[in-house]
């Protein structure tokens, strides 16, 4: 079982990226979340990683931290998800907002992630709501801050900035509290054209 891969980030597109361990190349298959905070490709990076078997396939699936690895893990235990919805549930909802909803029993919120529908969100409330109430809250928040901050990285690196300038002009306005998305990215991009 590979549980964590550290190599040279040598391909990635929103589903999936390709690290070179030693020469191999292992294609690792990531939520949104995960790609939005990866480096440059020829850049290191470090994923801690799921191994699932089929006996068609053997698939990786890669997380930046452990928590989200545990989320991923959480709800491919709950019947009817798989590996690749497990992903995709990742994708359409951060791993602190779900564990927030399956908390509060919140529905309508789970119903609005592609691929879920009114059978399966009742089901994973039932299943992981308990599990998720265990977990205390800084486990299952992301490393790198708050939904704003990663939101605004992102649309300044979609915009052509270099992720590091973004990351470091929004890790600057979040010091002194700036408020909504729109403020953030208003000083951001005043900030980055000087």
């Amino acid at each position: 079982m590979i549980g964590k891969l550290s190599g040279t980030l040598t391909d990635k597109a929103p589903t999936e990226i390709t690290i070179d361990v030693g020469g191999v190349g292992y294609q690792i298959f990531i939520p949104l979340s995960v790609f939005y905070r990866l480096p440059d490709v020829g850049t290191r990076v470090s994923l801690y990683t799921h191994t699932h078997v089929r006996e068609d396939a053997l698939q990786l699936f890669g997380f930046l931290g452990p928590e989200e690895k545990q989320v991923f893990l959480l709800l491919n235990g709950v019947s009817g998800i798989g590996p690749k919805l497990a992903v995709n549930i990742l994708s359409g909802i951060p791993a602190e907002d779900l564990a927030k909803a399956l908390k509060e029993g919140d529905q309508p919120r789970l119903l609005s992630i592609p691929g879920v529908g009114k059978k399966l969100a009742e089901r994973m409330i039932v299943e992981l709501r308990d599990k998720f109430l265990s977990l205390p809250a800084a486990e299952i928040a992301h490393r790198d801050g708050t939904q704003l901050t990663r939101d605004a990285v992102s649309a300044l690196v979609n915009l052509g900035y270099r992720r590091a300038d973004a990351e470091q002009s929004v890790r600057e306005i979040a010091r002194n509290g700036e408020g909504s998305l729109g403020e953030v990215l208003k000083e951001a991009l005043r900030r980055l054209s000087q």
